[in-house]
């Protein structure tokens, strides 16, 4: 009768020296990755920056006096929808006034913004935009917005960031529904923001 085979025969397990050069260099990819990614985060808004002033799909290209000879449509109405949301682990709350609104196109709308710093540091920001259907990015026209600039949220402050826009008169008829999106992403203070206040007193004191 054949005897039995015995799992336990250090013949039939790998090598414990390969098992852990497999480890470690699982390891430093996992790393190389998370680093990688961290690294992306912090690229993420000056490459959108770059790429907006590019191709102008979040209304920074478009000019201002052209707003004065544009026509109302008040043939038809186009429903602006307003979403947002955090990049992950921000202590802020982040949301629009009003979730919803129907414009004429042409017509310039105010829609205010809330963002409130619940936490016990200053903050630095940037808003980076988005609009679905994504073709219709073209026709939706920020005239002024709190995502051109970056910004600084003192610690428990609550600051309110208005939104001029404008939805193109020539918009097809297809599109009922604009989705404006907005994604906040914390930024690194700058070296001015994060040096502590000297008082005027401290400053005058012969020494």
């Amino acid at each position: 009768m054949p005897r039995p085979t015995d799992i336990s025969n250090p013949i039939d397990s790998p090598p414990q020296g390969s098992l852990r050069n497999k480890n470690r260099k699982l390891i430093l990819q996992l790393l190389a990755f998370t680093l990688g990614m961290f690294g992306f985060g912090f690229a993420l808004v000056p490459l959108y920056d770059v790429f907006c002033d590019i191709t102008g799909i979040n209304g920074k290209n478009y000019s201002l006096a052209s707003s004065d000879i544009r026509e109302i449509n008040k043939s038809r109405q186009v429903s602006v929808q307003f979403i947002t949301s955090l990049n992950e682990g921000m202590i802020i709350d982040f949301a629009p006034d009003t979730r919803q609104i129907s414009v004429w196109p042409g017509q310039e709308y105010r829609v205010n913004f809330t963002a409130i710093n619940n936490s016990d540091k200053d903050i630095r920001l940037q808003a980076v935009p988005s609009i679905s259907p994504g073709l219709s990015a073209s026709y939706l026209h920020k005239i002024e917005c709190f995502c051109f600039e970056q910004q600084t949220i003192a610690a428990g402050e609550t600051v309110s960031m208005p939104l001029f826009f404008f939805v193109d008169p020539q918009i097809p008829t297809d599109y009922h529904t604009l989705t404006l999106s907005y994604t906040l992403f914390n930024l690194p203070l700058l070296d001015d923001e994060t040096k502590p206040s000297i008082p005027e007193q401290t400053l005058n004191k012969e020494i």
